[in-house]
């Protein structure tokens, strides 16, 4: 039996939960580059943060493995983002609900992710158990998302609704491939 592995990019903002994304779903140690942050504004949010990136993996089934890719959120890093896109299946890009300020951040994001790649994606909102977290649909209209890609309530501290969004992106890369065959 032939075993299909998969390139999945996780990708988003500064501190959105990337690192924890792929912490909680990945079936074995994940591959961290995680430094510790200097600059004291950039500390309040936390204390270290990725500078090359995440690698986890995950069994879909007995046929299907993805291969989980978290990019780093500084913009000083957006080269690492890009190649990572390379070559990937599909993306995910997390946004933090509790955060609308970094909305344009991540809508910047989005445009010159799909300025990279035609890759399906969803977006995932990211503390969705924080009562101060964002409606979807204000996170919709604020990023300027088609109804076409699925936005995605998420935990990404939480296995089983980050489960969710990868399969809901699974979903999404099978409906695209269908229209197109």
């Amino acid at each position: 039996m032939t075993t299909h592995v998969l390139k999945i990019v996780i990708t988003g903002g500064y501190a959105t939960g990337k690192t924890q994304f792929v912490r909680s779903i990945s079936d074995i140690e994940p591959v961290s580059t995680e430094q510790v942050l200097t600059a004291t504004t950039e500390r309040a949010l936390k204390h270290e943060t990725t500078v090359a990136m995440d690698f986890g993996s995950i069994a879909i089934n007995d046929q299907i493995t993805l291969h989980l890719f978290g990019t780093p959120g500084h913009e000083r890093f957006d080269f690492m983002r890009e190649h990572l896109l390379v070559g990937c299946l599909g993306y995910v890009v997390l946004v933090d609900s509790c955060r609308p300020a970094h909305l344009p951040q991540t809508q910047h994001l989005l445009f010159r992710s799909m300025e990279l790649t035609e890759a399906p994606f969803v977006v995932a909102a990211n503390r969705q158990d924080d009562p101060t977290a964002l409606p979807l649909n204000y996170i919709r209209r604020r990023l300027g998302l088609p109804f076409n890609v699925p936005l995605v309530p998420c935990v990404a501290t939480d296995r089983t609704t980050v489960r969710g969004v990868l399969l809901t992106l699974l979903k999404h890369i099978a409906a695209r491939l269908t229209l197109h065959s």
